[in-house]
């Protein structure tokens, strides 16, 4: 009976079947081995995988891993270079000249040596005699290697010593070898050079056009410093990749294959003792190789875990001084400190072990050529010069092949940060705003909301059935808990989101129809956590409406109480802001963004939690700032602080994404509803905040500088939570 099993799937009849049925077994180990993985393992790796990416230096280990997909990304990078492809069969032509020009040179070189040294040894027989004479005289004396090595001399003249002029010819020939071959290679890379920063202009250019296509959901899934270190460190390193590897791999085949064939046409036999010191090479790179990189893997999980534990430390500084936990913090610390030692230094050692043993490899190859090399000199079956050319080959072939294993782990490395880009290139882009959008019409700011419906996915609906209409010149207070849908509720006005069902109208006009540009520029937007660039406070607010002239600027300063503290500052308006705005306090951060606001004169106004993060006194003047805002515009303003609302036309009580109450302040309290449970639970916070606003309005009434209130809630925000 066969042992074979044909007819059976579970025993393929080829090896071809064989393996594609072995690959979804692999697949489940690989899922079985993660999934084998304990909570605190599973994090590691996450952490490393973090530091890895964002690590300025990628030296030592493949930075952003293994590419998933490598022969179609790598190919994708490749066709990169097509818009240049003249330019870079220019660049190969050049290098391969180049390569012959340096292959050829030892072999020149070599007949020099041949020169001089059989000159000398021809300045030793006697002068008259000629070179068959001094041949058969040596071999009557017993002399046989000397006299076959005088045999191969060509250049033996008995007597005539070196011929200097023969010599120089060569030497020239030489200098203008090496001369031509070194600039060939400096064109080769001055052009590489240029093409190489001319695509990765471009893919920066496609990068930053894609960032700006993309829909405000992809940025609510990526994170902020994964997106940044695709686009910053995975360039940067496929622009190193393209500079460093992919000009010398060409180079790199074309020096072997040329230096093979004149070691070949010199001596077979020296040949097969160079071809000797592969296998050799081959396992020290499948021994260590392997071992490295997986030490490197290590290390960077050590790297991450220590980055988290420093970052705790730090962030949680104050909470750690309250509980005394500094020695346990210090302890943890250390034993962190101590793993990443010793898996550092065993990466490293790894990794540095790879040299010497290669130089090892290649001094036992050099002493091989030599001891063969002499004797078949002595033999007369090569010359000296030949053997000299021969030692110079041997090292231009190594150092190649060297360059050409090194570049694998680069390649590797770069096609994976090509593949990370590409994904990002290959996103869904939002849909592109129809050609033939009708103008928005002037109007008075009627907003209405049409069985509204939308999810963040299809699994999880948030809105749906939402109707309700915003008159001309109305304040819209929108409350409700933590995930209800108010912000969502804004984003949607914006079309940061589309729609999964119904229709908003502006003005009468479906929204979805009207360009982007042309929804956002009559809308103004304030958000809870105040963003301004570094410049100074003038450009900030003028960021608003570019062609905003001084006095707008001074004007909408004044409404919205910015002018109160600017004049306190060492530049006024002048006054220069970090990067992060640290120089200023955060109530007054809020108040230039509101200046911002108000200099766009945008005819629908959103407040989105514009008050959360102040103190009760600083709350006061942004609610003043606000309403000279708000005053003939629609406004839309999401609270928690109910307080705040109280003078709303409209307030909206959203849960679970739609909405139950709507009403005015005394009605929705009268109506004891779901706006009166959220309003008693903060009624002692309300009646504090009435008691604070009395304070803090008599304090305004008297002049007094906002800073010093705003200090008070910096104060406030740095002291210890427990």
């Amino acid at each position: 009976m066969s042992a074979e099993h044909p007819s059976n799937p579970e025993h393929p009849s080829n090896p071809e079947q064989q393996s594609r049925a072995d690959k979804p077994a692999t697949r489940r180990r690989a899922r079985d081995a993660v999934a084998e993985l304990s909570p605190e393992e599973k994090l590691e790796i996450e952490l490393g995988e973090q530091a890895r990416i964002s690590a300025d230096d990628w030296s030592g280990a493949v930075a952003p891993g293994k590419a998933a997909r490598f022969g179609p990304s790598f190919r994708r990078l490749i066709g990169l270079l097509r818009p240049n492809a003249v330019g870079f069969i220019f660049v190969s032509i050049l290098g391969s000249i180049g390569v012959v020009f340096a292959v050829l040179s030892p072999k020149v070189l070599g007949e020099a040596t041949n020169i001089l040294f059989e000159g000398v040894v021809s300045s030793m027989a006697p002068s008259g005699a000629t070179k068959e004479q001094v041949v058969q005289g040596l071999e009557a004396s017993g002399e046989q290697d000397l006299a076959n090595m005088v045999a191969a001399m060509e250049h033996f003249v008995p007597g005539a010593g070196v011929d200097f002029l023969a010599l120089s010819r060569v030497l020239l020939i030489v200098l203008a070898l090496y001369f031509a071959s070194s600039l060939l290679m400096w064109v080769q890379g001055y052009v590489i050079n240029v093409i190489m920063v001319r695509v990765m202009w471009r893919l920066r250019e496609d990068v930053e056009a894609k960032i700006n296509r993309l829909p405000l959901r992809y940025f609510d899934r990526v994170q902020r410093g994964e997106l940044i270190s695709r686009v910053t460190n995975d360039i940067d390193n496929i622009t190193q990749m393209m500079q460093q590897s992919l000009s010398q791999a060409l180079t790199s085949v074309l020096t072997v294959i040329g230096v093979l064939i004149m070691m070949l046409t010199i001596s077979w036999q020296l040949t097969l003792v160079v071809l000797v010191s592969f296998p050799l090479m081959a396992v020290l790179f499948g021994v260590i190789g392997p071992r490295s990189q997986k030490a490197f893997g290590i290390q960077w999980r050590k790297v991450g875990r220590l980055n988290a534990r420093v970052e705790e430390s730090f962030s949680g500084h104050a909470l750690v001084k309250v509980f005394g936990r500094e020695q346990a913090s210090r302890e943890a610390f250390r034993a962190e400190n101590e793993e990443l030692y010793a898996a550092s230094f065993k990466a490293q050692f790894l990794s540095n072990i790879m040299m010497p043993a290669m130089m090892f490899i290649g001094n036992l190859t050099y002493v091989g050529i030599a001891v063969f090399g002499a004797l078949m000199v002595a033999g007369g079956q090569l010359r000296l010069g030949d053997v000299q050319a021969f030692i110079q080959y041997s090292q231009q072939f190594t150092q190649p092949l060297s360059e050409l294993g090194g570049m694998a782990a680069v390649v590797q490395s770069g096609t994976a940060s090509a593949e990370r880009v590409f994904e990002l290139l290959d996103e869904e882009e939002q849909e592109p705003d129809a050609q033939d959008a009708p103008a928005p019409v002037d109007g008075d700011g009627t907003i209405e909301f049409q069985d509204v419906a939308f999810s963040y996915s299809p699994d999880r609906p948030l809105i749906h059935d939402l109707s309700f209409r915003v008159e001309p010149g109305q304040t819209v207070a929108i409350v409700g808990p933590t995930g209800a849908g108010k912000t969502t509720l804004v984003n949607l006005l914006m079309r940061f989101y589309e729609l999964d069902g119904g229709r908003i109208l502006l003005n009468g006009q479906d929204i979805a129809q009207l360009t982007r540009r042309d929804i956002r520029a009559k809308t103004g937007m304030v958000l809870q956590d105040p963003w301004l660039f570094a410049g100074t406070i003038r450009e900030n607010i003028r960021y608003g409406r570019a062609d905003a002239t001084d006095a707008e600027i001074l004007a909408a300063a004044r409404a919205t109480y910015v002018d109160r503290f600017v004049h306190s500052l060492p530049d006024g308006y002048d006054t220069l802001l970090d990067e992060d705005a640290s120089n200023i306090s955060a109530g007054e951060k809020q108040l230039i963004t509101i200046a911002r606001a108000f200099v766009a004169q945008p005819s629908v106004l959103i407040l989105d939690e514009a008050t959360s993060s102040v103190d009760t006194r600083t709350e006061l003047l942004l609610q003043h700032a606000m309403a000279a805002l708000r005053e003939g515009r629609t406004s839309f303003v999401i609270a928690h602080r109910l307080s705040t609302i109280r003078d709303a036309d409209l307030i909206l009580v959203m849960e679970n994404g739609g909405i139950v109450e709507k009403g005015t302040h005394d009605d929705l309290i009268v109506a004891q509803g779901a706006y009166f449970r959220l309003y008693n639970s903060q009624f002692e916070q309300a009646a504090t905040d009435l008691d604070e606003e009395s304070r803090a309005l008599a304090e305004a009434e008297r002049g007094e500088p906002l800073a010093e209130s705003s200090g008070d809630a910096l104060e406030d925000e740095s002291a210890p939570v427990v």
